[in-house]
């Protein structure tokens, strides 16, 4: 029998709670909020940029920049930071002499956003005096673009190029609450590079961050006299407009049928304006998606039309874009995102936030080895963000599914990447950098020491450091120079000895495309069975290996694709990917091989980068990994799911829900394992090689 629990919202500060959506429509009406629209939109440009709040700090921005050697901004979300301050610093002379003014997010889409509308507010096309630069993607020209937007991994990469960015004037470290791997160790060469550089200006910016704490790392006056400070911070008050925040009355059975019931009281009750809904992950969202159609259909004629649009980030660049088209008229834009959407984007339109409560994050256990996808309570700041995406262009409302009381009990910050990541890849790029004795980089936060030993562990095991720590040359060199994680680049530098290149190409492309294959919801079974036409018993890998050479004989059809259930346009995109990484192997004399359907070679050189991933079926019906026995599961989308359970296996990747369930999963032979990797499962081995090397680092 289906639920009939709908939420109840109310706002605090109100007479109580009790009223219902409607009633409180109705009480909006009395007081002559009912139409909601973007005051913005028939003014100027010039005249918009002056009612940002950050404008009045334009003088104090600059004179700051002027003085101290890293200003710290913390203004609230809308108030202009990400577009504005580097066109203030255009506009005063910081690239007269050629340099650029380096801008970073933590996502793609951000950084490609942001740029388009610094470009409209500077009446140029994007990519020339504004481009943006993201991985596999970029748009700007290097001689005439002035402000560049760039992901925190692009401009890691420009370092290990240029180590004291001797191009750049300013860089902006935008969205540095986030604390993502690659933010965190940016910070930490910043710090070290304005030993070199003391003309260098870094600006750290955000809606929600521990000011005290980066102007403490950054500053490095220890004397008691504050003017001598080189680090300052500045608060930026108030948002553009206001956000009403309501709550649940009672806690929330299931937060994505809540989510539903929420969006369709609005669309029915509320006045107009879009609604940005926060769930957790792509299957969410999709879930989502499909209802809301469902229930937009089921409508009376003459109502208004609902659009609603996915945003998570395996969804194809082209189709992301589509959030931030205006609506028709007559229709509501509904965007279902994952938290892609929670800062530095601005959706024009949205009046309206859903905010779920809950994020998917990443979670590395350095005792088991087990890097995951788990899903967790956001934090006090992240709901503060979701919650000021409704007040960018217009007065709007969010409401919260939990308690104020829930809300009271999370955590005021998120706990940072550094510290809950597998710490392989940072350390590769940092040992690429010249930075051999890493246990003592300075990292804004302490990673544990034990995530620190495990990354070196995994590094030295797939041949990118030798016994003294060093990097090795050349793999270890070409493994930091791919923009992939360390095991996806060992596997790709080592297909040409497999005689095996061509294969091992699309399936690292195809590994970095989110749901090869569609389910429509009223057609899972026609799915299925079009799935099992591309199976193969070793596994997912030459599975995706099938599909992307079905997809290329067909002449890469968009109709082929609908018939067979599998995602266009990320078979688009890994197309495009595999075109790039080619070139890459191409630069690396790595020659460019058909293994001419021989799945052999496929498999060992799957394993000759993946062996850390190995898991053996245990007697009780689950999987064990190798080296620390963690039990696991196949994922219920591998095509292995059904079969016998092959003994030996290897994954890509761990995703933690109610089990712990290996995605991307490939039959082995456990002779493989011995004749790769034999010192990684010989217990002892890589740590007697490292216990002299890391307890040296410690003293």
């Amino acid at each position: 029998m289906a639920s009939k629990w709908k939420p109840t919202f109310w706002k605090p500060g109100s007479e109580g709670p009790g009223s219902s959506i409607a009633e409180e429509r109705a009480n909006n009406e009395e007081a002559g909020a009912s139409t909601v629209y973007n005051p913005n939109a028939s003014l100027s440009i010039t005249l918009q940029r002056q009612r940002l709040p950050i404008f009045k700090h334009k003088t104090n921005i600059l004179y700051l920049l002027e003085k101290y050697e890293t200003v710290i901004i913390v203004g609230e979300t809308g108030c202009g930071k990400s577009t504005q301050i580097p066109q203030y610093l255009f506009e005063n002379g910081w690239t007269a002499d050629g340099k650029k003014i380096g801008i970073t997010q933590p996502r793609r889409v951000a950084a490609v956003t942001v740029a388009m509308r610094v470009a409209e507010e500077r009446s140029s096309f994007i990519g020339q005096e504004v481009g943006y630069c993201v991985r596999f993607d970029n748009c700007y020209d290097p001689h005439t673009t002035m402000i560049k937007y760039m992901t925190d991994g692009i401009l890691l990469r420009e370092i290990m190029g240029d180590p004291l960015l001797t191009k750049y004037s300013v860089i902006m470290i935008d969205e540095a609450h986030e604390r993502t791997l690659y933010t965190d160790i940016i910070l930490g060469l910043l710090k070290k590079i304005k030993k070199k550089r003391k003309d260098l200006k870094i600006i750290v910016s955000s809606a929600t961050l521990d000011a005290e704490m980066f102007k403490k790392y950054f500053n490095t006056n220890i004397t008691s006299d504050k003017s001598k400070d080189t680090a300052a911070v500045l608060s930026v008050e108030g948002r553009s407009y206001p956000v009403d925040i309501h709550y649940t009355l009672s806690p929330v059975p299931d937060y994505v049928k809540a989510t539903v019931d929420t969006v369709m009281g609005i669309h029915l009750e509320q006045g107009p304006g879009d609604i940005l809904v926060f769930l957790t992950g792509q299957d969410e969202v999709e879930s989502a998606v499909e209802k809301l159609i469902e229930r937009a259909r089921a409508m009376p004629k003459g109502s208004r039309y609902l659009k609603v649009l996915p945003m998570y980030s395996g969804l194809p660049h082209s189709e992301q874009m589509l959030v931030f088209k205006r609506a028709p008229q007559n229709t509501r834009k509904v965007v279902v995102a994952t938290n892609i959407a929670e800062a530095s984007i601005t959706i024009d339109g949205v009046a309206y936030v859903i905010d779920c409560g809950f994020v998917k994050m990443r979670a590395y256990s350095p005792k088991t080895g087990v890097e995951s996808l788990i899903v967790t309570q956001v934090s006090q700041a992240s709901a503060e963000q979701r919650a000021g995406r409704a007040g960018r262009v217009r007065a709007g409302k969010a409401y919260r599914l939990y308690t104020e009381k829930d809300f009271h009990q999370l955590a005021s910050g998120t706990i940072p990447e550094m510290q809950r990541s597998n710490l392989a890849p940072v350390l590769l790029q940092l040992k690429s950098m010249g930075i051999d004795n890493v246990l003592r980089f300075d990292f804004p936060s302490k990673p544990p020491a034990q995530s620190m030993i495990r990354g070196l562990e995994l590094l030295y095991a797939i041949d990118a450091l030798d016994d003294n720590g060093k990097l090795v040359e050349p793999l270890g060199v070409s493994m930091a120079e791919f923009p992939l994680e360390p095991m996806i680049a060992k596997m790709l530098l080592c297909s040409g000895k497999f005689e095996c290149s061509k294969e091992i190409l699309t399936i690292a492309a195809m590994l970095q495309i989110h749901h090869v294959f569609v389910s429509p919801s009223n057609q899972k079974a026609a799915a299925e069975r079009a799935r099992r036409k591309f199976a193969v018993y070793e596994g997912d890998h030459l599975t995706y290996l099938n599909v992307y050479q079905a997809f290329v004989k067909h002449k890469q059809s968009s109709r082929w694709c609908q018939e067979n259930f599998v995602n266009y346009k990320g078979l688009k995109h890994a197309v495009k990917i595999r075109e790039q990484l080619k070139k890459l192997l191409l630069h690396f004399n790595v020659p460019i091989l058909t293994c001419d359907g021989d799945v052999d070679p496929v498999c060992q050189c799957i394993v000759s980068g993946f062996f850390a991933n190995a898991a053996r079926l245990h007697p009780s019906g689950s999987y064990r990994t190798i080296r620390d026995g963690h039990p696991l599961h196949i994922h219920p989308n591998s095509v292995l799911y059904a079969e016998q359970p092959p003994e030996w296996v290897i994954y890509h990747e761990i995703l933690q829900t109610s089990k712990y369930y290996m995605r991307d999963v490939t039959k082995i032979e456990p002779s493989w394992l011995y004749e790769l990797a034999p010192h990684y499962y010989e217990y002892g081995t890589v740590s007697q090689h490292y216990n002299y090397f890391c307890r040296s680092l410690f003293l």
